[in-house]
């Protein structure tokens, strides 16, 4: 797999779709933005290769927080990555939840290759089993969406 190059206006219009992509949570609106061999790495959920992977880790991530979307604060990038630094927020257990997270992409064929999300997963967690009115759906999605 050959690893695009990236240029100011590459990652300007991948911000821009990265944040449109986030404002609801439609995960069809994810996929487009995938290679078949994507992998995205990220605290609490592991590894995942391939979109059949991908997508049923989204698929039980927007079930825990079902309105979960993006709010999207800063935009970088070098030869062959983009840093997109933005803010996580949804309901869970019938409050507010967010987390702020950085997110290294590369690309192949302007399509996401690689995802690796950096955050801080213990005040996540803290907020998670804090919440006795999520544990049911915490209990029933978190056994497979959190993976170490």
């Amino acid at each position: 797999m050959t690893i695009d190059a990236v240029d100011e206006k590459f990652a300007t219009e991948f911000a821009e779709r990265f944040a449109d992509t986030w404002r609801t949570p439609d995960l069809a609106k994810h996929e487009a933005l995938w290679s078949d061999d994507i992998v995205l790495i990220q605290p609490m959920m592991g590894t995942m290769r391939g979109k059949q992977a991908c997508r049923e880790s989204f698929q039980r991530l927007f079930a825990l927080v079902p309105d979960l979307h993006a709010d999207v604060h800063r935009v970088g990038y070098g030869t062959q990555e983009v840093f997109i630094e933005f803010t996580l927020s949804g309901t869970y257990g019938g409050k507010p939840i967010a987390w702020d997270a950085v997110d290294r992409f590369t690309f192949t064929n302007g399509l996401i290759a690689e995802r690796v999300s950096y955050f801080d997963s213990t005040p996540l967690i803290g907020k998670l089993v804090a919440r006795p009115a999520g544990w049911d759906r915490l209990v029933r999605i978190g056994s497979a969406l959190f993976k170490r």
